[in-house]
C-alpha cells in the first residue's frame, strides 16, 4: 500500500503502527521519526518563515474568515506518488490542508485513493485514531498492542496522581501573542498529570483569552506549549508575555514555576507522543512522584534572568 500523510501526527501514527515503509509522501512539517525526513513533501505553507506570532495569528483569523486553509497541496507531486490511502484531518480549519481540497484532489487521482479523516478531541479519541488508521491500512491487528502499551503508560501516571493530596493550579498556554488557553486533550493531560487547569476546557477547542484572565486566575504553574513551536521559538516570545502588567506578581513567577515545553513535538500533535507529553507534564508538576523517562528531555524552566524583563526594578 502507498500512503500519503497530510499531518505530522498521522505520520507518527503510521510509523508507530509499523507502516513507515508504506509512506510515500508527507507534509512539509513532518519531522518525526527521522526516517520521514527524506520523503517527498506534498504540502506547502502560506505562512512567511519570519512571521511573528501576532502576524501568524492575524493570518489564521483571516483564513478562518475567508474559509481558506494556510496550507495547500502540491498536486503534481501527489499525482506522481499515486497513493492508495491519504490520511488527513478535519479537526482544525487552518492548520492543515482543507478537507474539501483533499477530497477534490483524491477525485482527480488515479484509482481514487481512500481518504481517512482524523479529528480527535480527547486523549481516548487519539488512541482510537490508531485503530482507525490501522483499519484503513488493512492491518487492524497492529493497533491493539500499540494502544495497550500507550494506555498502560497513561494509567501509570493517573494512578500515581491519584495519591496526591494537593494539586497545583495550572494554566497551559497554546499561544502567547495573543494568549490562547489550552483545549482539546491538553486540559485532560493536566488533570491526569496531577494539576488543575484553570482556563482550558476538556474536549473543547483552545480559545483566545485576555491577559486579565491569567492575572486573575494567578496560577501556581504556567506552562507554555505554543502550537507548532519548538522550545527555542517559544522562548523568543517570552519577553512579550513578561511585558504584560502584573506578570512579575503572579504566584508562578514568584515561585519560579514557569516552564516552556516543545509544543511542536508533543502537545500540538494528537498522536502517540501525547503520552510523552503527559509524562513530561507529570514530571514538571510533581517531580518527586513522576520520574521522567530517560528518553525524554526535561522541560525548560525559565530562570530569573529569563523572567527579568517583567521583574520590577530595584
Amino acid at each position: 500500500m502507498r500512503i500519503v500523510s497530510l499531518l505530522p501526527s498521522a505520520t507518527e501514527i503510521l510509523c508507530e503502527l509499523g507502516l513507515g515503509s508504506c509512506l510515500v509522501g508527507v507534509t512539509h512539517e513532518c519531522d518525526y521519526p527521522p526516517l520521514v525526513l527524506r520523503l517527498p513533501k506534498v504540502t506547502r505553507t502560506l505562512i512567511p518563515a519570519d512571521a511573528s506570532s501576532q502576524q501568524i495569528d492575524a493570518l489564521v483569523r483571516e483564513r478562518l474568515r475567508t474559509q481558506r486553509a494556510l496550507y495547500t497541496l502540491d498536486l503534481p507531486t501527489l499525482e506522481r506518488l499515486r497513493p492508495d490511502l491519504i490520511v488527513t484531518q478535519a479537526l482544525c480549519d487552518v492548520c492543515a490542508v482543507a478537507e474539501e481540497e483533499v477530497q477534490q484532489a483524491a477525485c482527480r487521482l488515479p484509482g481514487r485513493p481512500r481518504v481517512v479523516n482524523l479529528e480527535p478531541m480527547r486523549l481516548e479519541e487519539v488512541l482510537a485514531s490508531l485503530h482507525q488508521v490501522a483499519d484503513a491500512a488493512g492491518v487492524p491487528e497492529r493497533a491493539v498492542p500499540v494502544i495497550s502499551a500507550l494506555r498502560r503508560r497513561v494509567e501509570t501516571v493517573a494512578q500515581r496522581s491519584a495519591k496526591l493530596v494537593r494539586r497545583p493550579r495550572v494554566i497551559l498556554l497554546e499561544w502567547i501573542d495573543p494568549p490562547f488557553c489550552c483545549g482539546h486533550w491538553s486540559p485532560e493531560l493536566v488533570r491526569l498529570a496531577g494539576g488543575i487547569e484553570l482556563l482550558g476546557r476538556e474536549g473543547e477547542p483552545s480559545r483566545t483569552i485576555a491577559w486579565d484572565a491569567i492575572g486573575q486566575a494567578d496560577p501556581d504553574v504556567l506552562v507554555l506549549a505554543c502550537c507548532g513551536f519548538s522550545v527555542q521559538r517559544t522562548l523568543a516570545d517570552v519577553p512579550i508575555l513578561a511585558a504584560n502588567p502584573g506578570f512579575a506578581d503572579l504566584a508562578c513567577v514568584k515561585a519560579g514555576r514557569v516552564f516552556v515545553v516543545d509544543g511542536s513535538a508533543y502537545f500540538s500533535r494528537p498522536g502517540p507522543r501525547l503520552v510523552d507529553s503527559l509524562e513530561i507534564l507529570a514530571h514538571l508538576l510533581h517531580p518527586e512522584l513522576h520520574p521522567l523517562p530517560p528518553v525524554l528531555a526535561p522541560p525548560h524552566r525559565l530562570t530569573q534572568t529569563e523572567l527579568a524583563p517583567a521583574m520590577p526594578a530595584g
